[in-house]
C-alpha cells in the first residue's frame, strides 16, 4: 500500500477551543461554560482534549441565525 496515496475521503477538519472562540469572537471561557450548560456548538472529546467539527460548528451558526428570524 502506498501512503502517498489517498485512498478515501479526505478527513473532516476539527477546531481546537481557540479555534473556534476566534471564529465565533468569544473567549475560550465562554466555549467551556456553554459546554457545561449544554448548549453552544456540539464538540467531541480527544483523549483529555477537546475539538470541534468545523462543518458542525458552521451549521450551529446557522441554526442560531434561524432561532432569531
Amino acid at each position: 500500500m502506498d501512503l502517498g496515496q489517498e485512498t478515501g475521503p479526505s478527513p473532516m477538519p476539527l477546531w481546537c477551543a481557540e479555534d473556534v472562540a476566534r471564529y465565533l469572537g468569544v473567549p475560550v471561557k465562554t466555549l467551556y461554560k456553554w459546554r457545561l450548560e449544554q448548549h453552544g456548538p456540539p464538540c467531541l472529546r480527544v483523549g483529555k482534549h477537546l475539538r470541534y467539527v468545523a462543518e458542525d460548528v458552521v451549521g450551529w451558526v446557522e441554526s442560531r441565525k434561524q432561532h432569531l428570524s
